[in-house]
């Protein structure tokens, strides 16, 4: 975590649809990304990837996945990966895009990245 380039916003986390491919700013949508849940990113086999936002355009419903910034609110990404525990359909609808969204299961994994320590008392 830490990347000093960002597509979202570090205080709500909403980013704007801009890309039809990553980089190429010529999606014609420009609606609004909403962060709707967390996912790892692919290290390759055993190893474990850094944070990753999930965004939804609120428009078109295309989904992409975002690194996540040293500055943004930690808290805020906490609250999306507690909130995107409760929706399975969306859940089921991003394993079938082949995102592989974070469960309960993750959550010591969330808290270390997060705040440096483990534990589900967050």
């Amino acid at each position: 975590m830490g990347t000093v380039n960002r597509n979202h916003c570090n205080t709500c986390l909403w980013s704007k649809h801009v890309d039809e491919n990553k980089g190429d700013r010529r999606a014609e949508c420009h609606g609004g990304m909403r962060p709707i849940g967390l996912t790892f990113k692919h290290e390759g086999m055993g190893r474990q990837g850094e944070i990753m936002l999930i965004h939804e355009c609120a428009q078109c419903a295309v989904v992409s996945i975002n690194r996540i910034a040293g500055d943004d609110d930690n808290e805020k990404v906490l609250s999306i990966y507690h909130d995107s525990q409760d929706n399975l359909a969306r859940m089921s609808r991003l394993e079938k895009q082949r995102i592989q969204p974070l469960t309960s299961e993750d959550e010591g994994e969330v808290s270390t990245q997060l705040f440096g320590r483990p534990g589900s008392a967050i």
